[in-house]
């Protein structure tokens, strides 16, 4: 495909571009802690849906998974194993309290949206010369793990002491997934279906999926980066010790001049 190549620029540009949205996916504010504790289930539900349609790296991982299903058994059959594994891993971490560092989790999940665009593009056919790797099984896999990532988020939250009471936070945080799923993939599989109808699909679907593996690959960047920080975070330029002692080497507390308060 000779006119692929000159598209791979303007599409790593448009990635990069998005990084940012990226990096702010499943962010717990302050705010939406306040909210949890103030409201209800209802809160949870919303904060659930809030998240899935803000969860830039499930929602690339599900476009990769549907992008070339035609047909709603495949998409319903597929849409369910991850369904199902993202519910396991999201109440079962949460309610045991499993963890681990988010940005590591959020990195690894970065690697399935290149998975997918990687295997889209039949790239272990390429470069590997193999059958892809079950697909069903993948996307269960994957699904628990996005699950968990979801779980790392929920768990900065107060779900309080009382068992019951945790057990139903935690099932309205999934519903609203589920709802906010519901209406990502139906403006996703309804926007694939128009372009289907169109000539452009299959000239630029072998480079949307490389875009979808260009964002893949600066999330991971970005999500390792964020754990550098996170792991150590006086191992970068200006820790806030050292940015403290340059103000007092400078004095500039005392860098007023008040003779220019008053006119002569």
């Amino acid at each position: 495909m000779p006119k692929i190549k000159p598209l791979l620029i303007p599409l790593a540009a448009a990635a990069a571009l998005a990084a940012p949205l990226l990096a702010l996916a499943h962010g717990i504010s302050d705010a939406d802690r306040q909210r949890m504790l103030d409201g209800g289930l209802l809160q949870y539900i919303g904060l659930g849906a809030s998240h899935m349609l803000t969860g830039y790296d499930h929602l690339l991982f599900l476009f990769g998974v549907v992008f070339f299903l035609t047909t709603f058994k495949d998409i319903a059959k597929f849409v369910t194993a991850f369904t199902v594994g993202h519910c396991i891993t999201l109440i079962f971490a949460t309610f045991y309290q499993i963890t681990w560092n988010y940005y590591l989790v959020d990195a690894i999940i970065a690697v399935s949206v290149i998975y997918k665009g990687f295997d889209n593009n039949g790239g272990f056919q390429k470069y590997f010369d193999i059958k892809s790797p079950n697909l069903l099984a993948a996307v269960f896999g994957f699904g628990l793990l996005h699950g968990f990532g979801l779980s790392t988020r929920l768990q900065q939250l107060p779900l309080g002491e009382d068992q019951t009471g945790i057990l139903l936070r935690i099932l309205s945080f999934n519903v609203g997934v589920e709802l906010g799923q519901i209406a990502a993939l139906s403006a996703m599989v309804g926007a694939l279906a128009l372009w289907r109808r169109r000539a452009s699909f299959a000239r630029f679907s072998f480079a949307a999926n490389v875009a979808l593996v260009y964002a893949g690959a600066l999330l991971l960047l970005m999500q390792l980066h964020g754990y550098q920080h996170d792991s150590d975070p006086n191992g970068f330029r200006f820790p806030a010790q050292e940015h403290r002692h340059v103000h007092e080497d400078m004095d500039i507390e005392k860098t007023t001049d008040d003779s220019r308060n008053t006119l002569n």
